[in-house]
Formats: C-alpha cells, sequence, structure tokens
C-alpha cells in the first residue's frame, strides 16, 4: 500500500512539475512592446490556412492587430474572445450604396453587430486609394458614404468602439520631398479638406499605404537600399526643418503630416495601413529579394517594437500594418504581388522577420492537413511517458 501512495505522490509531482514547464513554456511568448504593429490579412489565394489556424499562427507571433480588406465572418468568428483588434473593409464596389443611410446601418447590423461582443472590431476602412483612381464619381461617394457609416455606428451605439476611415496611396502627396514640403495633389483638396475635418471632428486615424518598394524599383541608381531597409547609411537631412531622417518611410510619414498642416490640421494622426517589401520580383523589378524583404520587414518590425516615432512626431510613435501575412497567388499583376507575404501558405515563414524565436512551437497549417505537434515536442512526450510507465512499475 506504501509502495502504491509513493507511486501515485510521485508521479502526481512529476506530472505537476511537467505541466508548470509547459505553461512556463507558453508564457515566455514575447509580449509585443510596441502596440503598433500590425499585420494586413489578405485572401486572394486558394491555399491559405482556416482562419482558425491563423489564428494560432498569429498568436504564437504575439500579433494582436489584424487588417481585413472584407468583413469575413470566418475570420471574426475564429478570433472570437481573443485579444486581437480588428480593422475590417468595406470595398470600393459598396461606397455608392453605402452613402444611403439605410444601406449602411443594414451593412453595419450585418457585418458588425453580430461578432462584436466576442470578436475587437475598432475600424471600418471604407474604401481603398480611391482618390489614386480614375473614377471621379467613385471619388465623389467617398466621404459621403464615410460619413453614413459613422452616423450608423452612432445610430447603433456602437461609434464608441467602432472608428472610420479610409486608406490612401501615397499618390495623393504632389510633393513629398524634403518631407517639411509635403502637399497633396492640388485636385484632390476638394475631397481631402471635408475629409480631413470629418477625421478631426471624429478623432479618426489618417491612413497611407507607403512603399519604399517602388521608389527604389523606379530609380535604384539614385536612391540608397540602405536608406529604404532602415540599414545604417547617411541619410538625409531637412533644410527647413533641420530634421535628420535616415530611412524613407518616416519621410514619407512626416510628409503626410506636412501636407495636412498646409490644410489646417495637426489634430490627426497618420498609420501606415500598408507597408512590406516582396520576396520575389520580375526581372524589371529592382531589389525584389528575400534578402531585402527580410531587413526591411524585420528592421521595421523591431522599430516598432521599440515605440519608435518619426522625426517630425518624436512624441507619437508609429503604427504600421505590414503587408502581408501570407504570399496570396491568385493576386493578379507582377510577380512582386504575390510574393509580399511574411508566411508561405503552407505556415513556414518566407524568411526571418525577428518575431520567431527558438522556444516557439512549429506550427503545421497547410490547408490540406491537420494541425501538428512538432516532432521534438511528441518525441519528448514519449520519452515522459516511458518514464513514467518505468516508474511506476518499480514503484508498484
Amino acid at each position: 500500500m506504501a509502495s502504491s501512495q509513493h507511486s501515485q505522490l510521485f508521479t502526481s509531482l512529476l506530472l505537476l512539475l511537467l505541466s508548470s514547464s509547459f505553461t512556463g513554456t507558453i508564457s515566455q511568448y514575447p509580449q509585443t512592446q510596441g502596440q503598433g504593429l500590425g499585420i494586413n490579412y489578405g485572401q486572394i489565394a486558394n491555399n491559405l490556412p482556416s482562419p482558425s489556424r491563423v489564428a494560432i499562427l498569429l498568436q504564437s507571433i504575439q500579433i494582436n492587430r489584424v487588417k481585413l480588406y472584407d468583413a469575413d465572418p470566418n475570420v471574426l468568428l475564429a478570433f472570437a474572445n481573443s485579444n486581437v483588434e480588428f480593422i475590417i473593409g468595406l470595398g470600393n464596389e459598396n461606397l455608392q450604396t453605402v452613402t444611403d443611410p439605410a444601406q449602411a446601418q443594414s451593412w453595419i447590423q450585418t457585418h458588425v453587430q453580430p461578432y462584436i461582443s466576442r470578436t475587437k472590431i475598432t475600424c471600418i476602412t471604407v474604401g481603398n486609394e480611391v482618390l489614386t483612381g480614375t473614377d471621379t464619381q467613385l471619388m465623389s461617394y467617398l466621404l459621403p458614404a464615410m460619413k453614413s457609416v459613422y452616423s450608423a455606428l452612432q445610430t447603433l451605439g456602437l461609434s464608441n468602439q467602432v472608428t472610420v476611415t479610409t486608406a490612401h496611396s501615397t499618390g495623393i502627396l504632389y510633393d513629398s520631398y524634403p518631407p517639411s514640403a509635403g502637399s497633396f495633389q492640388p485636385q484632390l483638396a476638394q475631397y481631402l479638406q471635408p475629409m480631413l475635418n470629418f477625421h478631426s471632428q471624429i478623432n479618426s486615424p489618417f491612413l497611407i499605404n507607403a512603399y519604399p518598394f517602388f521608389a527604389y524599383k523606379d530609380d535604384p541608381t539614385q536612391i540608397s537600399l540602405d536608406y529604404v531597409l532602415f540599414r545604417p547609411n547617411q541619410g538625409m537631412t531637412d533644410s527647413s526643418t533641420n530634421l535628420h531622417y535616415d530611412n524613407m518611410l518616416y519621410a514619407q510619414i512626416d510628409a503626410v503630416y506636412a501636407a495636412m498642416k498646409l490644410m489646417g490640421h495637426t489634430d490627426i494622426e497618420v498609420q501606415v495601413s500598408e507597408t512590406g517589401w516582396p520576396s520575389k520580383g520580375d526581372a524589371n523589378e529592382i531589389g525584389a529579394t528575400v534578402a531585402n524583404a527580410a531587413a526591411y520587414n524585420g528592421n521595421l518590425i523591431q522599430r516598432v517594437m521599440r515605440n519608435e516615432a518619426t522625426p517630425g512626431k518624436p512624441n507619437v510613435p508609429i503604427k504600421v500594418y505590414v503587408f502581408a501575412l501570407f504570399n496570396e497567388n491568385l493576386k493578379p499583376g507582377p510577380t512582386s504581388e504575390r510574393n509580399y507575404g511574411l508566411y508561405y501558405p503552407n505556415g513556414s515563414p518566407v524568411y526571418n522577420f525577428g518575431l520567431q524565436k527558438s522556444y516557439l512551437p512549429q506550427f503545421y497549417i497547410s490547408s490540406g492537413s491537420p494541425c501538428r505537434f512538432p516532432k521534438e515536442m511528441y518525441t519528448f512526450g514519449l520519452v515522459v511517458l516511458s518514464f513514467l510507465t518505468v516508474l511506476m512499475v518499480l514503484l508498484a
């Protein structure tokens, strides 16, 4: 009887020890220091893992801010009861429809209300890069649609939880060099001035899709690769402000701030809704390599984690949504468009971008196979089980 009691006690203690060890491993996942880091989760592909597996992947690298281009209910349900904050998208094709207040309210009731009690939806992007398109009719719908959606949120009692904005290409800038000379395209003033007034009124961010890659690709002989990749370089000094810039992205952000100031606004925060670097491209897409993508995203992520700010707004830590989570094989356009992902669809990283840790479990999340424990953990479990079995036999 005594030996049986010893056996039970010893086994219980060992299981407790093992349980504590696993708990300790999980608790060591790095907490995101920079709260400004987010990821764009695009789904223009036919081989992506399920949203529930994506939730596991993002938890493993401690990303808790996600931007969608739609309001996919499968994604919103998969992230229920998590700490992940979502920006959801209302597409350009819906702008005219939601200028009607009843239609805007219906959209919110369908795409927001059923999920917001369990999933943190914090923002809606109404349209994407509308003002740099060619459809002037669509441009005229943009602000009315934004206002209509916000009014629907107010009517439904959600405006304190969810704000409204839209995302712009850097093509809205007429001048961006030096940053203090930043200004918007004159022909867009009729849209941007009232839009900035609206942002100020509801205290929502101004979103910009900024890609230093494009600037480098178009002029690699004049633009320093180190300057665009956040690597050590001599940088540039804005002669008007005497502010020094060691990377292009910060200069682009401050150029937007300067352009808004010309329109009378210093009270609106600029956030980067998209930025990234492709790991592969066509022959004419100079700089689209794995090494450059790893440098750009890895260095950027480290800066965001340190809560860095731009020279022009030293007290406002940058907020960035990296583009993108996965390579998307159905995206049209040049090869680069299908190779912006941090991950391949099977869940393996395209390169080391700095958030993976050696003690993190490797999740195998390809759409065609179930999640499995890594081989190392499986082997460890077998060893422990064998040890317990032998121990119980000896003490019985």
